[in-house]
């Protein structure tokens, strides 16, 4: 009887620790950390206190402003894949992580955590990395920024795997004084596999834009979807810093004895006006698949993989497009419909545009890449439709070539004209839209993990949603008509 007793007893108390509501905590600039930091208007002063204190689950949101860091912030601690550790930007505020008065050789994040959200934050100035994960694995840093820092933006080692980088930008890192080292992203040397990004941008950085260099790893994968690489090699005023400074857009690889294998997996990315090449084996033996990239400018090849491969090892070259640039690939690489073969010949007059202008400007609100005409396929070019289909969704008859998909007009619209506002005020989620017809919408309020936590249909015009059950953070607001969807990010004070 004692015994099922303590079985009850066991049970009830996980009952109650799991019923128990994640907390959310503030940082503010003007903060304390004498402050219980979960209110809005009591928060914590640093970041580092707010990540002592919470638990798995709980919600750091931080403020907009610079917070002058003197030392590392390092992260251990973790989360579980059913509650993650959530470290936010407060609403549509900017929080700016400024290392410069720390010591030179110092990392801005050191993250040794695994199950971590990070969305909306700088990471600026420090004296190495501006972040750094070991070990790590299923983390996600979304909207982030990593730039000006003494060595690579954001670099990966120790094992570190399953991480996912979503519209995240790093540009303008340099170590001096050989300036021979510092990357945008570095999945490198002893990480582990299955770490993504998808909608990056790496510019001016002084080394390369991506670099996957082994040494202590080998066979593992990383996969990168919809990224944007130009202009590394350079320092920010555009000065070449030295022979040490490679300057490759996507380096796939490459190790100390030329015999280990980084499987590389590239998807509508593109890379320009790079130092050296465009996308670079670097003596990588492993598998490299590079599906509707395009390359443009690139000073010594926009692609060059020439090297054989590892037993077993493929290299697929589909769809792919390369102007103003050298195409260098070895017999053993699986092509087809790419814009150097005799099918195809490419002019300026096959793009939209080859000015720059927007490439490295604001994202839209939502975080994603900019809309710029910049290698988009122009109208009657012999490109479009004129690719292989490899399982990425397409328009029109076929796959276009290059990484930009045209867009083929249509005659359907299937959102109405409005304008849609959606906001929190007084335990309520305040809907207010004009439409030129009657027709029912609905509207799904998420967490921001994605769990759904109300939905609600209702008839155009103005109208309210009681939220009283929701807490105090940060959710998804979503508008929904027809196929169309609007999605907001929004706070609930």
């Amino acid at each position: 009887m004692k015994y099922l007793m303590k079985i009850i007893l066991f049970l009830i108390l996980i009952f109650f620790a799991g019923s128990i509501a994640a907390e959310t905590y503030y940082v503010a600039t003007d903060g304390d950390n004498g402050n219980a930091g979960t209110s809005i208007d009591a928060p914590f002063k640093t970041i580092t206190k707010a990540i002592s204190v919470m638990e798995p689950g709980d919600t750091i949101l931080v403020r907009g402003g610079v917070y002058i860091n003197y030392s590392t912030i390092r992260i251990s601690k973790s989360g579980t894949a059913e509650a993650k550790c959530y470290l936010l930007a407060y609403g549509d505020e900017r929080p700016i992580l400024d290392f410069s008065r720390q010591d030179f050789g110092d990392r801005g994040i050191s993250l040794t955590g695994s199950y971590w959200y990070v969305k909306g934050i700088d990471v600026c100035y420090s004296g190495d990395n501006a972040l750094n994960i070991s070990g790590g694995g299923f983390n996600v840093f979304e909207f982030c920024r990593f730039y000006e820092n003494k060595d690579t933006g954001a670099q990966l080692g120790g094992g570190a795997h399953d991480n996912t980088f979503i519209n995240c930008d790093s540009y303008y890192n340099a170590d001096p004084e050989d300036y021979g080292d510092a990357d945008g992203f570095a999945p490198k040397l002893d990480v582990g596999s299955n770490n993504k990004f998808v909608g990056c941008r790496a510019w001016g950085n002084c080394d390369d834009g991506w670099d996957g260099y082994m040494r202590g790893a080998d066979d593992v994968t990383t996969i990168l979807e919809n990224c944007w690489t130009w202009g590394n090699g350079y320092l920010k005023d555009g000065t070449d810093p030295g022979a040490k400074a490679n300057g490759n857009g996507f380096k796939m690889g490459g190790s100390d004895d030329r015999n280990l294998s980084h499987n590389f997996v590239l998807t509508n990315c593109v890379s320009f006006y790079n130092k050296a090449k465009g996308f670079d084996q670097n003596n990588n033996t492993g598998n490299m698949q590079l599906l509707n990239c395009t390359g443009y400018g690139n000073l010594s090849a926009n692609y060059r993989i020439t090297r054989n491969l590892a037993a077993g090892k493929t290299l697929e070259v589909k769809n792919c497009v390369s102007y103003d640039g050298l195409v260098e690939l070895g017999d053993f690489a699986i092509q087809a419909t790419n814009s150097w073969m005799d099918q195809f010949t490419v002019t300026a007059d096959d793009f939209q545009s080859l000015d720059t202008t927007g490439i490295g400007g604001p994202r839209k609100a939502d975080g994603s890449l900019p809309d710029v005409s910049f290698l988009k396929l122009a109208e009657g070019s012999d490109l479009i439709d004129a690719g292989t289909d490899v399982g990425l969704e397409f328009s029109g008859t076929a796959p276009d070539l290059g990484a930009f998909e045209y867009e083929h007009a249509t005659a359907i619209n299937t959102m109405p004209e409005t304008s849609v506002k959606m906001w929190f005020a007084n335990n309520k989620l305040r809907i207010e839209l004009s439409a030129d017809q009657n027709s029912e919408y609905r509207v799904n309020i998420y967490s921001v993990s994605g769990q759904v936590l109300l939905q609600t249909a209702r008839n155009f015009g103005n109208t309210s949603l009681d939220c009283s059950s929701l807490k105090s953070g940060i959710y998804i607001a979503e508008f929904v008509y027809r196929e169309s969807r609007t999605s907001k990010k929004l706070v609930k004070n």
